[in-house]
Parts: C-alpha cells; structure tokens; sequence
C-alpha cells in the first residue's frame, strides 16, 4: 500500500466545514473495539468496497441523491464529491492517547498493495480532527474506497466514532433528525419482539431443558453459526453479542444459585456457511465428545447463499444435532442483513418438517423499519444495524429478547409428551448427516496422505472469539500449506468416504495463488484463494456419491503459481 504523505508541511484544515459545507455521516456514535491483528495493531475495520459505502451512506446518512451515491462507486467520484472527513472520537478511558483513523483506498494493480492509505492521529476527548483530502498525495493506482480503520494501542479498547464527509461547494444533501433511542421495555418494543415467533415447535426438547436447569442440574446452551453470531458489530464482542446475552437471559430466567449450573458454548465464524458448520460441529460444540448441549441455537440464515447445495448441508447439520444421545433441543434462528434479505424461506421448512422452534427476527423488526415514529416505528435501520450485515449493540439486544420470547413462551406451555420425529424423508436432503473432520492431527479413517510440498503449517489463518472469551483463536490451525519455497510436488490423499469437501484458505494476500484439484485422475476444480479476498474458510465439495469407495485426490499448484501459496485447512467425509 502507498500510505500518502502531506503535500504541505502545515496541516489545513478547511474554514469552518461544519458550517460552510453540507455534510452526511457515514459513522455516527458508534462503538469501536480494538481487536488483535496478524499484524500491526489492534484495530476496528469497516469495510467499504462493493456497494457498502453506498449502502452506508443511505443507512446512516439518509443520502438518496443517485447521482451522489454513484461518485461512491470509485476513488475518482469519491475525491470529485468529499472535499474532506471529520472524525470524533471519545473514550472514558485514562490513558488513551491518540486513535489513529485510516482510509485505506484498494489499488487497481494490487488490491491492497498498491492504492493510497491516509492516517492521522485523533484525540480521544470529542475533539473533531478534520482530514483535508486535498492535503494529501494520492496514488494514480487508486481503485475503489477500501476500508476505514482505527488503530488502538491495546487490544480490548473501546471507544464512540463518528465520521462525516465534507462535501465541495457544488454538492448539497439534506440534514436528518436525530432518533430518540430505542424504547426497550415499553408496549410497542414487546409487540414487536412478539412478531419473531415463527414457530413455537415441537416443546420436549426445550422443556426438558429448562426444567433440567430449574432443577439445579448442569445445562448447556450453544450456539453455531457465522459473524453475527460470532459477535460482529457488539462492543465488546463476547458480553454484547446476541448469543451472550440471551444465554444470561435464560441462565436468569431458568438457573439455579445464580445460574452457575447453565453454561454457554459459542462457535459463530465470520463469513462461512453450514456447509462449514457441520464440518466444525463436533470440534466446535461438542469439543471432541467433551460437551453435550442441551440446547443449540442454529443461525445461518444469512450466511447460506453461497452453499453449493442449498439447503442440505443446513438441513444435515440439523440432524446431526437431533440425532445425540443426549437428544438436545434445537433452535432455528433467522438474522437479517440491511437490504431486509434472508433466507428464512429456502431454510425454514427444515424446522416445519421436524417440528422445530424458530425464531424469525426479520419478521420481528422489517416490516416496522418501514414505519415512522408516529405510525408505530420501534427501532430504525441506523440504529440496528452496525453496517450492512451485522447489528449494533441494541440489535444484538433485539435479537436476544427475541430468543428469550421464545424460552418465555415455552415455559408457559404444556409440555409436548411425544418427541419429535427425525427418522423420516428429509425435506430437502441430509447426505451430510455424519461428515467428519480430517486435517493433520485427526485422522481416525487413516486416510493415506503424501504432504509434498504441502509440508508448512499456516499459521496467519481466520481468528475468532469462541465462547466468552474476548481473545482470539485460529480456525484449522492443522493445515497443510505450501509456499513460494516449499517445490513443485503434489499433495496426495487417498481416502474411502461416500463424498469429501475440501476446505480451504481464502485470502487477499498477493503471495497466494491458484490450485488444481484433480479427483481420480480426472480435474474438477480450479480454486482461487482470492475470491472473497480476506482472511477466512472456503469449503467446496469435491464429490458425492450413494456408496463408499477409494478416491485419489491431488492438489497442485497451477502453472505459472508454483512459487505462490496455497493452505489446505482440512477435509469433510462421510462414510
């Protein structure tokens, strides 16, 4: 990356902007966290590539002008439009020091390698810090507006952040009011929390639960999932995050000697899918057979769009969960993005098919984001949601008093004395029901595996918070890498399953490259690491089939990328 410098030695700063410059916010008092890196420094990210930025400036800057939110589009259109950004941030904290606020711009050659970084250091007492864009030298490389960042000297720092963009004299955009925070508790805020019952299901399970907890016995709650369940957009991630807090909600509703007899699992990973889920289950849940859950919350409702097999992998994982021993409650929960998408629709009729509670918070809050304040209006999108996919702290607070309806409810009912019935047709499909992990230390099906240049261990992998912990820690750290200076080889396995799938990767690295996936001889797959572009998991199937036999499968480097890097994270099979 080109991180600019200042054209003058004297920083200017515009005259006046707030007054002589329309404006629009595209932060407002929101709560940034310092969260570990790989490297450099703790740091809060907000993404603004693809259409974020445009979505974020109707989200929270209530800008409609098309011909305004198209100059967003690129870096051209965005320095035609911002003349320069105000940022304000305040802490509590003694000590802060200084926030460093970051516009990374992606480059055209090299994504995050060749476009123009700006920092500037903001005082941490309210002061607004204006960056002139104009004071800044600018790479002829500059793609797209990329991310901002604030850069904390220590990790689990906490702080409000607003920005606004200063507009040139030519552009003008209307103020919006400022919203009256969000009625929790009153009569309106619980009719719309009602709305999210989508269906009560089948109660044994989740009876059996609550009167197990009530009885003073040892309860587990679960949770598993993608980023928002993960936490994002809570601050601090692991006490704020819809999972936490409705887990204290039953351990106050249900648990005995304060609770201490209800305990929480909580295995959300950013931007994967069930088709990845399944595979983490029992590593993730269930720690190796060392947990049985009594409840599990099951959340990928917006996180499935990418499963290849729409609807089985979700539907397989389900039944694995049900199929215990210890015949665990599941619960299925639908979250929402912005744009008001889901898919509650392809998911659901798992849960109608097997009887299952669910929980719909796009039937809780998107019908009343349309109303005003006078009409019925609860919560507003600006106030729910952190940026185009995740929620903020009262979102997470909505989303968990929707499952705490749920466990309300169930309470008051009858107990269901005949369980639900899982040993029928699926609905959409369960070749997935029994898929087990495989990566460098688990190998119970002894499959053969010849390394090759494969030999490395990746270790800059996707970091998450798991449970109640506010640190992180690296998904499939038993991988298989190769680098630029490991050779040419193969890496070979070979294996008897019924289907495999691969997992893999993913990464905005430049050092990574391209692999060849070949299934008996014959190619199948081509895989790019660079598809998404940031740190995180892939999955894709490499066969399925009705009966067990042998498979080879090679991965190689393609041609031209024998001297780049490729991680193998692990395996999926059944048998």
């Amino acid at each position: 990356m080109t991180e600019s410098r200042l054209i003058n030695n004297d920083f200017k700063s515009p005259k006046n902007p707030v007054v002589k410059k329309d404006s629009f916010f595209v932060m407002f008092e929101k709560v940034i966290e310092a969260t570990p890196r790989n490297e450099g420094k703790p740091s809060q990210e907000i993404y603004l590539d693809g259409e974020r930025l445009k979505s974020i400036a109707r989200l929270v800057g209530g800008v409609k002008d098309e011909d305004i939110l198209t100059l967003l589009d690129d870096c051209k259109g965005f320095r035609k439009l911002v003349h320069s950004i105000g940022i304000v941030i305040k802490t509590d904290a003694e000590n802060a020091g200084k926030i460093n606020f970051i516009l990374h711009n992606y480059g055209k050659q090299n994504k995050y390698e060749t476009g123009t970084l700006l920092r500037i250091a903001c005082p941490t007492d309210g002061t607004e810090t204006i960056l002139e864009l104009g004071d800044f030298q600018w790479s002829l490389d500059d793609d797209v507006p990329g991310k901002f960042a604030f850069e904390f000297n220590y990790p689990g720092e906490l702080a409000l952040a607003s920005v606004k963009f200063y507009l040139h004299d030519n552009y003008k955009v209307p103020e919006i009011p400022m919203e009256p925070p969000v009625a929790f508790g009153s009569k309106g805020y619980q009719a719309m929390i009602n709305k999210s019952l989508l269906r009560k299901g089948n109660n044994h399970r989740l009876k059996a639960a609550i009167e197990k907890a009530e009885g003073g016995d040892d309860v587990t709650i679960a949770y598993i999932g993608g980023s928002i369940t993960q936490g994002a957009g809570a601050k601090p991630i692991h006490t704020h995050c819809y999972a936490y807090q409705s887990y204290l909600k039953f351990r106050e509703m249900f648990g005995k000697d304060d609770g201490e007899n209800v305990h929480f699992i909580k295995a959300g990973v950013g931007g994967t899918p069930s088709e990845l889920g399944m595979i983490r289950y029992e590593r993730d849940i269930l720690r190796n057979g060392k947990v049985e859950p009594d409840i599990v919350i099951v959340e990928f409702a917006v996180n499935d769009a990418g499963d290849e097999t729409e609807g089985v992998c979700y539907e397989s994982l389900c039944l694995n969960i049900l199929s215990s021993k210890n015949k665990p409650a599941v619960i299925l929960l639908f979250s929402v993005f912005e744009n008001d998408w889901n898919l509650q629709d392809r998911l659901s009729p798992v849960g109608k098919h097997y009887d299952l509670p669910m929980v719909s918070v796009k039937d809780a809050v998107v019908e009343q984001f349309r109303l005003t304040k006078e009409d019925g209006n609860i919560i507003t999108k600006r106030q729910f949601f952190y940026d185009i996919y995740h929620p903020t702290n009262d979102g997470h607070t909505v989303m968990a008093d929707c499952l705490a309806y749920l466990f309300s409810e169930t309470k008051k009912s009858s107990k269901d004395q005949v369980d639900i019935e899982i040993d029928k047709t699926p609905v959409i499909g369960n070749g997935f029901k029994d898929v087990q992990l495989l990566d460098r230390r688990d190998n119970t099906i002894n499959a053969t595996i010849n390394m090759g240049s494969f030999y490395e261990l990746d270790a800059d992998l996707q970091m998450v918070e798991m449970d109640a912990n506010p640190f992180v820690m690296s998904q499939f750290p038993n991988n298989w890498m190769h680098t630029a200076a490991s050779g040419n080889e193969s890496f070979k396995i070979t294996i008897n399953s019924k289907s495999l799938i691969l997992v893999f990767k993913d990464s905005g690295s430049s050092e990574f490259g391209i692999a060849e996936i070949f299934v008996d001889g014959q190619h199948i797959k081509t895989l790019d690491p660079h598809e998404v572009n940031w740190t995180h998991c892939n999955t894709v199937i490499l066969y399925q089939e009705n009966v067990c036999r042998e498979h080879q499968i090679e991965i190689k480097m393609a041609a031209d990328h024998e001297d780049k890097c490729f991680t193998i994270l692990g395996f999926g099979y059944t048998l």
